[in-house]
């Protein structure tokens, strides 16, 4: 059949597009012909945006998800959902996982229900979610054996992000297939870097969200001061993001309620992106620096906190509200 085809020598006609700015509009705008079923594995918090996007742009949906109602609304669109990741496998050549753990992931892929079961030779698998680099080795090399093509691409910009089509997604993987898997990510993300082999992908976003944790955490500790020595939060706020303090986290995600909105710290830390999932990319960069032998001092002591802010009752709020948790331990 034709999934048989090397996907570049399918996807070949994309190639020559890849270095246009206007290079996802012209793959979204392409004709319906080449909108073959594309199966998506997860529709969580992120996993239902992205998938409703790829819809959007004129693909038809196999849809898993552990949770049925997870499901429903897709099921409602006249999308296709069925039971088992290896029924996803069966009826698409090119698949989306967006699992919450490295454990999800393994489950997904290797599992007795799992896409290695029955996945068909030459399809196109894309992880993006935020797994250990290692993790991702090891699907690349099982999927490899099966004589389809894996590749991590992680994502960075949140559920606002997914749901306005506008993520960065970080990729790792065989470089002739990257032009196949920009077709698809182009339709949700404004930005599909090519990071290098499997795996580079999930170590650009662990060491994004590594300086993120720090930063945020610098950010709420120095508003913090300020307010207790009288400052206004707003005018330190813009004297922060006029001098060389000034960072993502002070600018445009400030912790302090009040200072900005239409963020998680004006809206009592809802929504965003939850200390949970803070505290677990983390872990995998505490990991990624054990075995690669490299000193995180900051963000070994970020993760901590996160965690404890985890035990404490801030796992569901947004990881901004680290400011909130300063606040609280009067005692320190």
């Amino acid at each position: 059949g034709a999934h048989q085809a090397p996907l570049s020598m399918r996807f070949s006609t994309q190639t020559y597009w890849s270095g246009l700015p206007e290079y996802s509009q012209i793959v979204c705008s392409m004709s319906m012909a080449s909108k073959t079923p594309v199966g998506f594995i997860g529709v969580g918090n992120m996993g239902n945006p992205m998938a409703k996007n790829l819809m959007k742009h004129g693909y038809p949906l196999i849809i898993y998800d552990v949770f049925p109602d997870a499901c429903k609304e897709f099921l409602d669109a006249g999308e296709q959902v069925v039971s088992s990741p290896a029924d996803v496998a069966e009826k698409a050549d090119r698949i989306i996982t967006m699992l919450p753990t490295s454990i999800n992931a393994i489950e997904a892929y290797s599992g007795a229900n799992g896409i290695l079961k029955k996945v068909k030779k030459g399809s196109l698998l894309i992880d993006s979610s935020t797994i250990d680099p290692m993790v991702s080795k090891e699907l690349a090399k099982e999927v490899e054996k099966m004589g389809a093509v894996f590749m991590d691409a992680p994502v960075s910009g949140g559920v606002g992000a997914a749901r306005s089509g506008n993520l960065t997604f970080m990729v790792g993987g065989v470089e002739e297939e990257f032009a196949a898997a920009q077709e698809l990510l182009g339709c949700m993300g404004s930005n599909v870097v090519y990071c290098g082999a499997v795996g580079t992908g999930q170590a650009a976003k662990i060491c994004n969200n590594l300086l993120l944790a720090i930063s945020m955490i610098g950010t709420a500790e120095a508003m913090n001061l300020g307010i207790r020595l009288g400052l206004d939060p707003k005018l330190l706020a813009k004297i922060l993001n006029m001098s060389s303090g000034r960072c993502w986290s002070s600018d445009t995600y400030n912790p302090v309620p009040g200072v900005m909105d239409g963020v998680p710290s004006a809206n009592n830390y809802q929504g965003g992106f939850g200390t949970t999932l803070m505290a677990k990319d983390l872990g995998l960069a505490q990991d990624s620096a054990t075995s690669t032998k490299s000193p995180i001092l900051l963000g070994s002591q970020a993760h901590q906190i996160y965690r404890m802010m985890c035990a404490k009752g801030y796992s569901k709020k947004d990881f901004s509200s680290v400011f909130q948790f300063l606040r609280e331990e009067e005692t320190f």
